[in-house]
Formats: structure tokens, C-alpha cells, sequence
């Protein structure tokens, strides 16, 4: 069977695709902080080289790093505190208000079933009874089980720290020497095949390049609607569960999911009636037509072209496969392959026609 030099390289890609594939399935119980640090230095690469290229030479490479990823740290530091208390205030809140919350449960659902001739036999004592036994268990209990479903192995917090280490110098060196990891992956593409790698990286930068852009940009305008439409309805925990809505929606459906809630959650507890889902429906009904049908469109563009089917898949393939790993890498691994995907159809079509 002869194949066109087009079919050949496809061939090609196909196979290092499944050898990258292997081998981060290899590696993956020690290439979570790793990818992380890539990830991180890919995306902040160029305000590294902007910095370098300001300083015009006086300014060492070395320092634009450091003071990039000092900036980098001290954001993420600052919404974890600005997070935090979604943790320390939402478990007290919960065991305080659960009596008051059973009650006003019991008496909007019981009106209503009453309307439509079904009678609501709850033993509200019972109930309220189980659950405060439940919250008042030990922390580690409570935690236990989310803490074996990592699948971290040995001491979950000493690997919670060493992720926390690791991860920054690990991003400090390859900010430090990216354009001679790049150089020097270039160099192992034989030389035949080194027009197509170029176009293909070309490509392949440009998708991930407006994904990261695109995405960075949603998420912030995301948890400002999110924080803004919380705090318009009078939520007391308005400003943290708004940002952590916009920013968990980097991972698609899951974080939109986790903050609505934890949002309705926080509204039965301090509204009385049906204030808490009104403002449920109005602000996250609002901001999934927001994010599905304005800003992911325009600003992550149709160039990813990625159907919501496609991405649920990828989220529970690579997640399945590469745990924690695969979740990170999912969308844009996915954005990468969708280009490999156009290549291999163009060049499919292109061998139909030039034999047809």
C-alpha cells in the first residue's frame, strides 16, 4: 500500500502522540507539579519576555523572572485568603443555622404540598438531629474520605508541601531557560520533518494561546458577575463564593456546579423564604447564559472549536487516565490535538482528491 508523504506524517504526529500519551501515564503519580510549573511558565513566558525586552539588556532575564513570579505567588496568595473563608465561616455557619434552616424548609415545603393535596410527614427533630451529629464529628472524619479519594499516598500534607515547594522552583527554572527548552526540543525534530513541526507548533501556540488569553479573561469577569450578583441580593459570603465560581469554571461544569452550591447553601442559611433560590435562579441562570452564549464564544473564540460533549469527554478521559494531571491538561491537550485532528483531515481530503 503506498501512502502519501501528507498520510506519512500524519502517521508520524499519531505516533508521538500515543508515545507523549504513554509516558505521561507512566510518569503521572510524580508529573502533577511539573505540568503545573509548565502550564505556569508557558502562560507566563511572555510577560517575562516583555519585561526582558523593556530593560532592553540591563535588566537580567534572571531578575524579570523573579519579579514576575513574586507577582504571580502573591496573587494566588491573595485569593486564597480572599477564599478562605468560604471554608472557615460555611461548616459554623452550617451547624449553627441547621435547626432554623429544617424549620424554614418545613414550613415553605409544607404549604406548597398542601396545594397540590399531598401531605408532608417529616419528622423535623430527627432529622436535624442526624445532621448536627454528623457536622459535629471530628474534622478528620469528615475529611477522611475526600483525603483517600486523592490518591496522593504517604502523608497527604507532606505532599501538600512539597507540591507548594516544588512547584515554584520548578517554574523559576524553566521561566529562566524556556527559550532553550524550546531550542533544544526543536533540534531533536529531524530535519525532513522540521517544516511540518513548525507549522504545526505554529498552530498548536496560536489555539493555546487564545485559549489561556480567552480563558484568564472569562474567569475574571466571571467572578466579578458572580460577586456583583451575590452581593446585589444581600449574601453575607457574596465576594469569596463569587470569585471562586469565576475562577473554578476553569474546569467546565464541575466549578460552575461546586459555587452554585455552595451559593444556595449560603442563602438558605440567611434568607428567609424563597429569597435564596430567586437568587440562585437570577444570578447563575444569568451567568451560565452569560459565559455559555457571550464571553466563551467571543472571547475564547470558535477557533478551539470544542463541542460541549467533547469537552465533558476529554474532562472524564484524561481525568480517568492521568487523575488530577489529566484534569489540568484536559482542555488545552484537547485544543493541541483538535489541531493534529484538522491536519490529519485536510490531508486526508488532499490525498482523495489529488487521487480521485
Amino acid at each position: 500500500m503506498h501512502f502519501s508523504t501528507t498520510q506519512k506524517r500524519a502517521f508520524t504526529w499519531v505516533g508521538l502522540a500515543l508515545a507523549a500519551w504513554l509516558l505521561l501515564w507512566a510518569l503521572k503519580p510524580v508529573l502533577a507539579p511539573f505540568v503545573v510549573a509548565a502550564v505556569l511558565a508557558y502562560a507566563l513566558t511572555p510577560m517575562v519576555n516583555w519585561l526582558d525586552n523593556l530593560g532592553r539588556g540591563r535588566l537580567p532575564r534572571v531578575v524579570a523572572v523573579v519579579l514576575v513570579e513574586v507577582l504571580f505567588i502573591l496573587l494566588a496568595l491573595g485569593l486564597v485568603m480572599l477564599i478562605v473563608p468560604i471554608l472557615t465561616k460555611e461548616l459554623p455557619l452550617m451547624r449553627d443555622q441547621v435547626p432554623q434552616l429544617f424549620d424554614r424548609l418545613n414550613a415553605l415545603l409544607k404549604p406548597l404540598a398542601a396545594q397540590f393535596g399531598v401531605t408532608l410527614a417529616v419528622d423535623v427533630d430527627t432529622l436535624k438531629a442526624l445532621v448536627l451529629k454528623y457536622l459535629n464529628t471530628n474534622t478528620e472524619d469528615l475529611l477522611s474520605p475526600v483525603l483517600s479519594s486523592l490518591k496522593l499516598g504517604g502523608s497527604v500534607a507532606l505532599a501538600l508541601v512539597g507540591n507548594a515547594v516544588l512547584i515554584p522552583v520548578a517554574l523559576f527554572y524553566l521561566l529562566v531557560d524556556w527559550d532553550t527548552f524550546v531550542r533544544r526540543l526543536v533540534e531533536l525534530v529531524p530535519p525532513r520533518l522540521r517544516e511540518g513541526y513548525d507549522s504545526f507548533m505554529d498552530d498548536a501556540d496560536a489555539v493555546l494561546g487564545q485559549y489561556l488569553r480567552g480563558q484568564l479573561l472569562v474567569m475574571l469577569l466571571l467572578a466579578i458577575f458572580y460577586s456583583a450578583g451575590l452581593a446585589a441580593f444581600g449574601l453575607d459570603l457574596a465576594l469569596p463564593i463569587g470569585i471562586f465560581t469565576g475562577l473554578a469554571v476553569f474546569v467546565p461544569y464541575l466549578g460552575f456546579g461546586l459555587g452554585l452550591v455552595l451559593a444556595t447553601v449560603s442563602g438558605l442559611m440567611q434568607f428567609v423564604g424563597l429569597k435564596a433560590l430567586i437568587m440562585v435562579a437570577v444570578v447563575y441562570g444569568l451567568g451560565q447564559f452569560v459565559e455559555s452564549f457571550i464571553l466563551t464564544p467571543r472571547l475564547v473564540g470558535e477557533r478551539i472549536g470544542l463541542h460541549p460533549l467533547t469537552v465533558i469527554f476529554a474532562l472524564l478521559a484524561f481525568g480517568q487516565v492521568l487523575g488530577f494531571v489529566g484534569v489540568l491538561i484536559a482542555l488545552p491537550a484537547s485544543a493541541v490535538l483538535l489541531v493534529a485532528v484538522r491536519r490529519l483531515r485536510s490531508g486526508y481530503l488532499a490525498s482523495r482528491l489529488y487521487t480521485g
